[in-house]
């Protein structure tokens, strides 16, 4: 697939932001792709600079700095990071922010985790595992629409926190899996208070593409049909 492309259009054809951002995991990165260098303190921080533009690869100590994170795509703590997660989680707890059974059941990747690529869909050097699509909601209601045209199995209800959850799901259950962000989300990547995310299986990107041109003009005709029929049959006030 031409992901240059393909990527522009998911961009025009929604009307995004920002690009649409892929992340790919390897065992070893391309040659010609540079280490993300200095390690941020949420992972998916690094998603933003992808949507910036910014083409590069992290190892699993550029995650320990986020233990959830680190918890979501699989990659071993150390000892004392370990104790950190457990530390964190205990807070959220008694926040009343999550509770301690809901744990177990936060989506992880279970590969081992060797390398992660990150890079906006227009440039990615290599086949992507996951699309993470930042939108409003009419943007993510078209690409939801397109998803279930082409036939894809998707999450039916938003996933809860933490937001990184959406990235196993992609890549372990093969499912596109819809995230309203959660609050450490929104500081570090800057998510707009009326945006949210879509994470796609990067190997259905294309069927979805294939759909979505389609989707969106008929929506359009459809809103002009509501938008007359609505001024015909409008009530007095």
């Amino acid at each position: 697939m031409n992901f240059k492309r393909g990527g522009a259009q998911l961009r025009n054809l929604l009307g995004l932001r920002v690009d649409p951002v892929a992340v790919a995991f390897r065992t070893e990165p391309p040659a010609d792709v540079p280490h993300v260098g200095t390690p941020v303190p949420a992972g998916c921080e690094y998603w933003r600079f992808a949507a910036e533009g910014q083409v590069f690869f992290t190892r699993a100590a550029d995650h320990h700095n986020c233990p959830i994170g680190a918890h979501t795509h699989g990659i071993d703590l150390p000892a004392e990071t370990a104790r950190e997660l457990e530390g964190l989680i205990g807070t959220m707890a008694q926040l009343q922010y999550i509770r301690m059974e809901e744990i177990p059941t936060i989506p992880q990747r279970h590969q081992p985790f060797g390398v992660a690529i990150y890079a906006p869909l227009t440039a990615t050097p290599v086949d992507p595992d996951v699309v993470i699509v930042q939108g409003n909601p009419k943007q993510v209601m078209l690409l939801t629409e397109a998803v279930h045209a082409a036939g894809l199995h998707y999450d039916t209800a938003a996933q809860l926190r933490p937001t990184c959850a959406i990235v196993p799901t992609a890549t372990e259950a093969g499912r596109a899996s819809l995230s309203l962000g959660c609050i450490g989300n929104r500081v570090y990547t800057g998510l707009a208070d009326n945006e949210l995310y879509i994470a796609i299986p990067g190997a259905r990107l294309n069927a979805i593409l294939e759909k979505l041109e389609a989707i969106v003009a008929a929506n359009r005709t459809l809103e002009e049909f509501h938008q007359q029929r609505k001024g015909q049959t409008a009530s007095p006030r």
